[in-house]
């Protein structure tokens, strides 16, 4: 069967503001959080998930949802997304409804996963979103659903392809317009990516379909190329490789943004992304956790760095 071509461009959505900083172990000051998507919205990147809005007691990384929301100033024609958890987290967040353009709601794909996450069974979880989906809808929100563990659950192993299908017919028939697509803890290999991308879209006709892969097994760039063979065109990423899930014991963060921007790149795709200054925000970032990061971009810096440069992570 002959390749299918590759997309020209491509859409990013950086999630570190919110996927990286809730996983880290301490608490970053809100000066730091805001000083550094400000700098990530100057990067040419469109589409930055900022924070959500979950109990203070359960993730007091993300306590300041409201004033980062605030205090943020970035370019007119970046949009701001939130993860919103259940109804109650969307009311607060409706209260600053002119300080972002996109809601992200998300569940797992296995029940398992969904218990250990968020407490509900998935049918449990659908019930919720689907109010919170119709009032976004009224509000002129840009709605997309995250589907975790869609390659697999480390609980309960292969999640069939037809059963995470189910679900985001679910999530159309309630007015999303994306779906992500979540290899939560790396089990996801090209083949089983390309395979479940052509399901995807042949099922879900009129749905942008959006490609979210953790590096934990060292597959996340691998899948990515997969799922550009399959269509698709849209991805996350979080930049140094931040985030997570605490299982499997030894996972790391998403693909790293600068490394998925680089590659591109290098493939002839455009992002629209000024790596130098993405790699620059990246150096940043590491700074004000003061550890290293996963990224090998930052370590290397890209393709095209003069070798008379001064090293990137220097």
């Amino acid at each position: 069967m002959p390749a299918r071509e590759l997309p020209t461009s491509v859409r990013i959505r950086e999630v570190g503001p919110r996927d990286g900083f809730q996983n880290e172990p301490d608490v970053i000051a809100t000066h730091d959080k805001v000083r550094l998507i400000d700098q990530l919205g100057r990067t040419g990147l469109k589409r930055i998930e900022v924070t959500s809005f979950v109990r203070p007691d359960v993730i007091p990384q993300l306590a300041d949802a409201a004033e980062v929301l605030r205090e943020i100033d970035v370019p007119e024609d970046v949009s701001l997304s939130v993860l919103i958890p259940n109804e109650r987290g969307f009311q607060h967040a409706l209260a600053l409804r002119e300080r972002f353009h996109e809601i992200n709601v998300f569940l797992s794909a296995s029940e398992t996963h969904n218990r250990h996450n968020v407490n509900r069974t998935v049918d449990e979880s659908l019930a919720g979103f689907s109010r919170v989906l119709e009032r976004a809808g009224t509000e002129g929100l840009r709605r997309e659903a995250v589907i975790s563990t869609a390659f697999g659950c480390p609980y309960e192993g292969e999640v069939p392809a037809g059963r995470v299908t189910a679900i985001a017919q679910r999530l159309a028939d309630a007015g999303v317009e994306e779906i992500a697509f979540g290899d939560t803890t790396g089990m996801a290999n090209p083949v089983l990516v390309e395979e479940r991308f052509g399901i995807w879209r042949e099922a879900l006709p009129g749905v942008e379909l959006t490609a979210h892969f953790h590096n934990t097994r060292g597959l996340g760039l691998a899948n990515v190329l997969a799922a550009l063979h399959a269509g698709v065109d849209s991805f996350e990423a979080s930049f140094g490789e931040l985030g997570g899930c605490p299982v499997p014991a030894g996972a790391t963060g998403n693909i790293a943004t600068e490394e998925l921007v680089s590659m591109l790149e290098e493939m002839g795709i455009a992002t629209g992304v000024d790596l130098p200054a993405l790699i620059v925000a990246t150096g940043e970032v590491r700074d004000v956790l003061g550890r290293p990061l996963g990224s090998r971009v930052l370590r290397a810096g890209p393709v095209d760095w003069a070798p008379s440069a001064e090293p990137p992570d220097a």
